[in-house]
C-alpha cells in the first residue's frame, strides 16, 4: 500500500473530530435505510404488488437512485465530502451502453448510481452475504461476477432493451498514482454483445475511502470529488478482427484513457 495515503494517524483537528462523527452517522443512515426501508420495507411492497419483474426491476433501479441521491445530498450537507460532475448530460443519451469508470473510492458506486435512473450493476457474488445490500442486488436484478455461464446472456438482454451496465474492470478499489490494471471482462461483454463504452473518470483529492483505508481515517482537509463523463467508444471500431485479439486491444485502449485522464490531473 502506498504510504504517502495510509500513514500513522496525527491528532485530529476540531473539523475532523466533525467529519470522523458525520461519517460515522452518514454510514448508520446508510446501513439502516438499505436494511430497513428498500429490503424489508419497500422491496417487500414491490414484490407484492408489482408481478412484472421487467417492470419491478426499473422500479427499483429508480428506487436506489433517488436514495443514492439523497443520502449524498445529506452527507454532502453534513460537511463531509463535496462532488462535481462534468459532462453529465451525455449518460441521458446512452442507450445499450457499457458504462466503464476507475475505482479509486468506496463511494464511486453511489456517486454513479445516483445519475442514473435505470442502470444494472456488475457485483462481486460476495455482496449476497451482506444483510444489508443482498436483497437489493436481487431485487434490482444485478448481474453477479461469480455466475459467468449466466452474465454474458443478461448483460445481452439488458443491453438489447437499451439498458446501462455499469462495471468497474478494475475489479477492486485502485491504489492512487500506480498503474491501471483492467481485466478483460468489460472488453468481452462489450465485443460479444456489440455494446458501446462510455468512459468515465472518477477523481478523489485528498484520496478517502481508498483500498486498504479505514474509514475513520479522516483526510485534513474535506475530500473533493470531481467525475468526468468522458469519450463514448465505437465497439465497431474492435468487430474487424478475432474476439481474444480484439479483448486485449479493447483492454489495452480503455487503460490507457483512464491513464490518460489520471495523468491530466
Amino acid at each position: 500500500m502506498d504510504s504517502q495515503y495510509i500513514k500513522k494517524r496525527k491528532p485530529y483537528t476540531l473539523n475532523q473530530w466533525w467529519r470522523l462523527f458525520a461519517t460515522a452517522l452518514g454510514f448508520i443512515i446508510f446501513g439502516l435505510y438499505g436494511l430497513i426501508v428498500l429490503s424489508i420495507i419497500w422491496f417487500s411492497l414491490l414484490r407484492l404488488f408489482v408481478w412484472n419483474k421487467q417492470k419491478r426491476t426499473i422500479i427499483a433501479q429508480y428506487s436506489i437512485s433517488i436514495s443514492f441521491k439523497v443520502f449524498l445530498w445529506i452527507i454532502k450537507y453534513l460537511g463531509i465530502f463535496n462532488y462535481q460532475f462534468t459532462g453529465i448530460e451525455k449518460l441521458k443519451h446512452d442507450e445499450g451502453c457499457l458504462i466503464i469508470a476507475n475505482h479509486p473510492s468506496l463511494l464511486d458506486v453511489v456517486l454513479l448510481v445516483s445519475v442514473m435512473r435505470r442502470c444494472d450493476c456488475l457485483v462481486k457474488g460476495a455482496l449476497l452475504n451482506n444483510i444489508f445490500i443482498s436483497r437489493i442486488i436481487k431485487t434490482a436484478g444485478y448481474i453477479l461476477n461469480g455466475e459467468s455461464s449466466r452474465i454474458l446472456p443478461q448483460c445481452n438482454e439488458i443491453l438489447s432493451n437499451k439498458g446501462k451496465i455499469l462495471i468497474f474492470p478494475e475489479g477492486t478499489r485502485s491504489i492512487p498514482n500506480n498503474p491501471i490494471t483492467l481485466q478483460r471482462g468489460a472488453a468481452n461483454i462489450a465485443l460479444r454483445c456489440h455494446a458501446d463504452i462510455r468512459i468515465i473518470h472518477i477523481q478523489c483529492n485528498p484520496p478517502w475511502l481508498i483500498k486498504q483505508q479505514k474509514w475513520y481515517d479522516i483526510p485534513k482537509r474535506k475530500a473533493v470529488f470531481n467525475i468526468n463523463v468522458g469519450e463514448k467508444i465505437k465497439i465497431e471500431d474492435f468487430l474487424d478482427q478475432n474476439t481474444t485479439i480484439a479483448a486485449r486491444k479493447l483492454t489495452r485502449h480503455l487503460a490507457s484513457l483512464l491513464t490518460l485522464e489520471q495523468l491530466k490531473e
